[in-house]
């Protein structure tokens, strides 16, 4: 690992970002029996709109959660105005990207907490963008106050299901504990049921890491088998040769449209992550304008956003017995 100081400031956890995983062990801030968490939006206006629509064609009691890294990419201030004034409208949790807006920022860097087996590079690059969203950030005080105090979890109930909501893991803002790296790695479930117990949720649901997976945990004749689910990313392709974004679904009842990707059913609730098919045409426009060839974002992002990732809707439910 480079030991540079902006590689370390991208690589570290912040003090203020960390939390017990009892924190979660509260009565729940609202209450629906459906609920969209929308992570990773990373300041991709097209696919704004199109989350803000497919929940508008929602009945019933519903809520929509913003949970952080709503912001990224969206350095014309125009687009940033437009984008926080919307996310505030709704409720929210911050990001790591909104953290470090504010006065706490880590001497620079993205506060992304990257581990080991992401490269240097993109580690710099991501602190260039920080930086770089900073600078427009700093042109409005009143929203970066705003965004700085919003929560880092929320508790949500879903038909009498108890949801935590929050951006990294159980534990940090900026935690990869829910990455699909950790959540196949047969040696993390007893922290996984360590997490469940101490927050008195029957999911998570988290984004941050950038790629999707659902997981459950089996624990021998429970009622519930606990969920872990993360969306990936709300405004960017989550997978290969695609250009979808996804969100997160939970619900009593099953989801009434196309846009289904993939999901899981436990006990009547229904959890599934719902493709967030923007106008990729306007996108792809929107962010050469900010992001030209040469800069930091387009040397990061623009292949996945052209491409996908190297993932594929296959690898994203797995299941581990405890």
């Amino acid at each position: 690992m480079n030991s540079d100081t902006s590689h370390a400031a991208g690589r570290s956890c912040p003090l203020h970002y960390r939390y017990p995983a009892s924190a979660l062990a509260v009565p729940a801030e609202h209450a629906c029996e459906v609920l969209y968490v929308v992570g990773g939006l990373y300041g991709n206006e097209p696919a704004l709109a199109k989350v803000l629509d497919l929940f508008n064609r929602e009945t019933g009691s519903k809520r929509l959660v913003f949970n952080g890294d709503f912001n990224w990419f969206d350095v014309n201030e125009a687009s940033f105005q437009r984008i926080n004034q919307t996310v505030l409208s709704f409720p929210a949790t911050r990001g790591n990207v909104e953290t470090e807006m504010g006065e706490d920022a880590s001497e620079g860097g993205c506060g992304c907490a990257y581990p080991d087996w992401v490269g240097d590079e993109v580690v710099h690059h991501s602190n260039a963008i920080m930086q770089r969203l900073r600078q427009t950030a700093q042109r409005f005080p009143g929203l970066v106050t705003a965004l700085t105090k919003l929560p880092m979890h929320m508790r949500v109930n879903v038909g009498g299901r108890r949801v935590g909501i929050v951006h990294g893991d159980a534990e940090s803002l900026s935690g990869w504990g829910f990455a699909q790296e950790r959540l196949r790695d047969p040696g993390q479930v007893a922290q996984l049921q360590s997490w469940f117990e101490r927050a008195q949720v029957d999911v998570f649901a988290s984004s941050h890491t950038c790629l999707p997976i659902f997981c459950t945990l089996q624990y021998g004749e429970s009622e519930f088998a606990p969920a872990i689910l993360n969306n990936g990313a709300a405004g960017m392709p989550n997978f290969s040769a695609t250009d979808y974004g996804l969100i997160t679904r939970i619900a009593t009842r099953p989801f009434e449209g196309r846009e289904r990707v993939f999901g899981i059913v436990r006990k009547g609730l229904f959890m599934d992550g719902i493709a967030v098919q923007f106008d990729t045409a306007q996108w792809h426009r929107d962010f050469l304008a900010q992001w030209p060839q040469g800069s930091a974002a387009h040397a990061s992002y623009w292949q996945r956003i052209m491409q996908g990732p190297a993932y594929l809707p296959g690898q994203v439910l797995v299941s581990s017995n405890v």
